[in-house]
């Protein structure tokens, strides 16, 4: 989130030509509607399948999918606002930006649930039945929700207590900086993303390591599920780079002056989309199940359009 509200902010300070802003409107949207179309299938394939609606993982799968799918919607909403209206009220604003910061909060959360399911699932292969059940993924996925909602909340209750009331009827560019402007907001926000990042990377660590010498056994499921892990940290890794925004941006100042918008635009695509568009690889091309659904699927598609 961070990081499309600074490439978005710079792009209007540092005006674009009219061509340029047309051809990064023009790739992110199409970035953004290939990704969506092939989540959307993926979401499509698990609800026509009763497997994959009684199994944890994929549970915990289309549950991430539909969050990528909702952040990458808003996010890419935020750049064409930014580049189109530049100012909203700041209700509205203050809604996209939360909706926003929920899904992108629910991410890692979400990550370490399914490295978990994989530990449970290579290391307990006989208590897995018993531990990860259908109900109890729902009530993770709601714990997930439950998290980031407590993270994010505060801040505006902070904002409603402190602003005054006009403000919430004027137009802002609409950035999390310029709605929820408080300095202990900053500072609560700092702290809690260190503290959930050092559990997440810890929890990806063990589960990984006990996985490890799991496969050393050489039984493939464990090692497709090490090298799942090792997915699940790379994407993770893509994630955390929204926290380091503020730093980013003043290397990049240093590093690119004259290409500044050019720059930032290249990392929104980093940070905003590949991370979603890692998801349908990790299970919809890679788990032969979802694989062999998802080209039924597709090919049933193609067959109707071209009849």
């Amino acid at each position: 989130m961070n990081q499309t509200s600074s490439n978005i902010t710079l792009g209007a300070s540092q005006r674009d030509s009219f061509s340029k802003a047309v051809t990064k409107n023009v790739i992110v949207v199409a970035l953004g509607v290939t990704v969506i179309y092939l989540n959307a299938s993926l979401i499509h394939t698990f609800h026509k399948q009763q497997i994959f609606n009684t199994n944890p993982r994929y549970i915990l799968f289309i549950h991430m999918v539909i969050n990528d799918t909702v952040q990458l919607t808003l996010t890419i909403l935020l750049f064409l606002i930014g580049y189109t209206l530049y100012h909203i009220n700041v209700c509205l604003c203050s809604f996209i930006i939360l909706l926003a910061l929920f899904t992108t909060e629910n991410t890692p959360l979400n990550l370490s649930c399914m490295a978990l399911e994989c530990y449970v699932a290579v290391c307990r292969p006989l208590h897995h039945a018993r531990i990860c059940t259908v109900r109890r993924t729902y009530l993770f996925i709601g714990l997930i929700w439950a998290i980031s909602m407590l993270s994010i909340l505060p801040d505006l209750f902070v904002a409603l207590a402190t602003e005054p009331v006009a403000f919430f009827s004027t137009d802002v560019f609409c950035l999390r900086e310029r709605v929820f402007r408080n300095p202990h907001i900053i500072l609560k926000r700092d702290t809690w993303y260190v503290l959930l990042l050092v559990v997440i990377w810890l929890t990806l660590l063990y589960t990984y390591f006990r996985i490890l010498f799991t496969a050393r056994a050489a039984s493939v499921d464990a090692k497709k599920a090490r090298n799942t892990i090792l997915l699940h940290g790379f994407q993770l890794l893509l994630c955390m780079l929204i926290y380091v925004d503020p730093l980013l941006k003043t290397l990049l100042k240093y590093w690119f002056p004259n290409s500044l918008t050019d720059s930032l635009f290249a990392c929104y695509i980093i940070i905003s989309i590949l991370p979603r568009s890692i998801s349908p690889m990790v299970y919809g091309l890679r788990d032969k199940t979802f694989r062999m659904y998802l080209k039924k699927h597709l090919l049933c598609r193609l067959t109707l359009v071209t009849v």
